[in-house]
């Protein structure tokens, strides 16, 4: 049955954009993006799931929204990684890759920030759990920023 459900859930989020169209983070105008793209046979991707999570916890949910894309072709296979490695943020499935071909990914996982104005600040490919810190003070940077700008 859980096998089911998640399944479900990654099908809810089934994209039927353009080829070669990005995502739209309009829903999320006032709060930073982080954006994952990420693949079942992803070894790194193993290590940055537990660490978004951790993100999800550190961050108000008003600041920051965390996207992880998935690009695999077969849903069972992102079924099976998300029972051994579950999201507390929200997940995508982009199969046909129009998504990844638009944001011209060049290794797994590759990840995009956003500003809170939906303007792309920065961008890493890969997940090396010896820079998690860097990529933490550049999303808290980016959520900073933000809510300077605010007062």
């Amino acid at each position: 049955m859980k096998k089911l459900l998640v399944s479900a859930c990654i099908l809810l989020f089934s994209f039927t954009a353009n080829a070669a169209s990005p995502i739209d983070l309009s829903p999320y105008k006032g709060k930073v993006v982080y954006l994952d793209f990420w693949a079942s046979w992803c070894v790194p991707c193993r290590e940055s799931f537990p660490w978004m999570n951790q993100l999800r916890r550190d961050f108000k949910t008003k600041d920051l929204a965390i996207i992880a894309v998935n690009v695999d072709k077969n849903p069972e296979l992102v079924a099976q990684f998300l029972k051994k490695y579950p999201a507390s943020f929200k997940i995508m499935y982009d199969a046909k890759g129009e998504h990844a071909s638009y944001y011209k990914l060049q290794g797994m996982p590759s990840s995009f920030i956003f500003d809170r104005e939906g303007k792309l600040v920065k961008s890493h490919k890969g997940f090396f759990t010896k820079n998690k810190q860097r990529y933490e003070q550049e999303i808290r940077e980016v959520v900073m920023r933000g809510a300077q700008n605010e007062k």
